[in-house]
């Protein structure tokens, strides 16, 4: 003995859907170019931690951010984006564009052969912007659904 069951309501239910996926699709390059900048702002702060003249020994230690000299590495840390790089998909980078960013956030062989220890900047700076990210790009899709 079976029982049959109806249920209204279907069709509005997925306009409701549509139209709440809609807001948060538009809502998200505000949210994501937010959480970017916030991102940037937490590299730049780990690259302004020490800092000594021009000429002299860094004092940073190996493992920590590079001290401040002139700026150049610190001033080239920029958000580009947001852009869709596909459906419902955005991309917003933080990178620096000095020719030294790399090797000292990873270590290695500079110019002369001399041997730079790591001094990550991006990766802690990254470590502590992700909650505020986070919360970002959140707040972005509750502002548009209220």
């Amino acid at each position: 003995m079976g029982r049959n069951f109806e249920l209204n309501g279907v069709e509005a239910m997925l306009t409701a859907l549509r139209t709440i996926g809609g807001k948060v699709s538009a809502a998200t390059p505000e949210g994501l170019a937010q959480a970017a900048h916030h991102l940037e702002s937490m590299v730049k702060l780990e690259l302004s931690r020490t800092s000594h003249p021009y000429g002299t020994p860094t004092p940073s230690l190996p493992g920590s951010p590079p001290s401040l000299v002139s700026g150049a590495l610190r001033r080239s840390v920029q958000v580009t984006g947001p852009t869709q790089t596909g459906p419902g998909t955005w991309t917003a980078k933080v990178n620096p564009n000095t020719v030294y960013a790399r090797i000292q956030e990873m270590g290695g062989i500079a110019g002369r052969g001399a041997r730079l220890p790591a001094r990550p900047y991006m990766s802690p700076g990254l470590t502590a912007a992700l909650p505020g990210m986070n919360a970002l790009i959140l707040q972005a899709w509750r502002d548009a659904l209220s």
